[in-house]
């Protein structure tokens, strides 16, 4: 049975050391942590966690989390990026919310500029090609405006420009294993995913060779994100055996443990700088 620290002081103190041990590894060698809390009188409290969100409220973590980073971030937006069903807009909204950021799906917003035609509309009756210059278009937008977490299309990373783009803010690398990946978009189908549609082969086979085949080209460039969250290190972190297992609300935590993580070791990029 754990004790709970008994004020918020101690609470935040404990949650400091947790992040810490997160960031070290610790929690790879050890499932059972004793972390000893300072206590006005002589005496001391012991916690004791084997599961670092079943100790502790999630929500009650990003809360502080983002309150702790809020100044850091000076208002620069973060723009996730990842292969298609990496859970980009779901941790997106999670994030948006925490740090009193807007929500922006980039692909919705080239959607509303077409007057509300689907991406895979786009794609069919135009091409990628077009549509990557409308995604391109979106981004430079949005690159504008302050206090914004934006949901990136699979396929922004290929073109240049759109790193000008990003760069204004902070670019997030959501790193989900294919396996994982491919489970997702079967369950759902691939009829609105418009680089894995296929017409033949079962939808976890055609998921997989076409997420394959998608990564060996954009494997590099999700690689020049300012920081990337593991799902595989985050689950073993978590003693999970599938990183499905992992709550938006955790990945939204160790986004903001890796974008502080960068932040401590940018060293010279010019900041914009928002009131």
């Amino acid at each position: 049975m754990a004790v709970v620290p008994s004020n918020q002081g101690e609470l935040k103190e404990c949650m400091i050391k947790i992040c810490d041990f997160r960031r070290k590894g610790m929690c790879r060698r050890q499932r059972r942590f004793d972390f000893r809390l300072s206590h006005s009188s002589n005496h001391s409290q012991v916690l004791e966690s084997g599961n670092l969100c079943a100790s502790f409220n999630e929500d009650w973590l990003l809360k502080n989390k983002a309150q702790e980073l809020a100044s850091c971030l000076n208002g620069r937006s973060i723009f996730l990026l990842g292969m298609m069903g990496s859970g980009k807009t779901t941790v997106g909204r999670v994030l948006s919310e925490a740090l009193g950021y807007s929500f922006v799906d980039s692909d919705a917003h080239v959607e509303q500029a077409m007057g509300g035609t689907s991406v895979a509309q786009i794609f069919k009756q135009h091409g990628e090609s077009f549509f990557r210059d409308h995604e391109s278009e979106a981004l430079r937008k949005l690159s504008l405006a302050p206090r914004q977490v934006v949901a990136t299309g699979g396929g922004v990373v290929v073109r240049p420009i759109n790193w000008k783009f990003m760069r204004q803010g902070i670019t997030v690398f959501l790193d989900v294993p294919l396996d994982a990946l491919a489970r997702r978009i079967a369950a759902v189908g691939t009829d609105s995913r418009p680089l894995l549609h296929f017409d033949s082969g079962d939808a976890y086979t055609t998921a997989f060779v076409g997420l394959f085949t998608l990564t060996k080209k954009r494997s590099e460039a999700y690689a020049d994100a300012d920081t990337t969250v593991s799902l595989l290190d985050l689950a073993a972190n978590l003693h999970l055996e599938d990183v499905s297992d992992i709550t938006p609300t955790a990945i939204a935590i160790e986004v903001l443990v890796q974008i502080e993580e960068f932040l401590r070791g940018e060293n010279g990029r010019s900041l914009r700088v928002y009131p």
